[in-house]
């Protein structure tokens, strides 16, 4: 599968648009960001387009479907995969003693969001949402709401920016 428009819109609405290059607040430094997340080869002083942004977003959306095709073991719906898709890009494949993603947890765990979608247990799995709001930043929390609703079958976009009810 390939994430659709609205899992782009999604992606796009909670990374937001940086046309100039931006350290990374927690190091003051690398990884240096701009457009919508991007990371690759980005260097200080680096500015780019709206539509050079859009187009590195599709670019870089490639590895975090892959991974979910690679590790999902049951059918999904569109909204379903495009939720993944957007939960994987921000949260990222994670590794055993590096840190808690998609594919694995920092104890070398799978994740119970993972565990619980490939037991056929989509409501299980849509409940294991919320609980990956790390850091716990409104930002992040509602990311989380609106990926929980589009793998619902819902509308997203009904959560508006900083007025949700938590």
């Amino acid at each position: 599968m390939k994430t659709s428009d609205e899992g782009l819109a999604l992606i796009m609405r909670s990374e937001g648009l940086e046309l100039r290059a931006y350290p990374d607040p927690g190091s003051g430094g690398a990884p240096w960001t701009i457009g919508y997340g991007h990371t690759g080869g980005v260097r200080a002083g680096d500015t780019c387009s709206q539509e050079q942004a859009e187009a590195w977003l599709r670019a870089d959306c490639g590895w975090a479907e892959q991974l979910v095709d690679r590790l999902v073991a049951v059918p999904l719906t569109q909204g379903q995969f495009d939720a993944l898709v957007s939960f994987t890009f921000n949260m990222g494949p994670g590794g055993c003693g590096v840190k808690d993603g998609f594919a694995m947890l920092a104890n070398g765990n799978p994740p119970t969001l993972r565990r619980k979608l490939n037991a056929g247990d989509y409501e299980g799995a849509a409940a294991e949402f919320p609980k990956w709001a790390h850091p716990p930043l409104l930002g992040i929390r509602i990311r989380r709401a609106r990926e929980q609703i589009l793998f619902r079958g819902g509308d997203w976009r009904r959560i508006r920016d900083g007025r949700e009810p938590f």
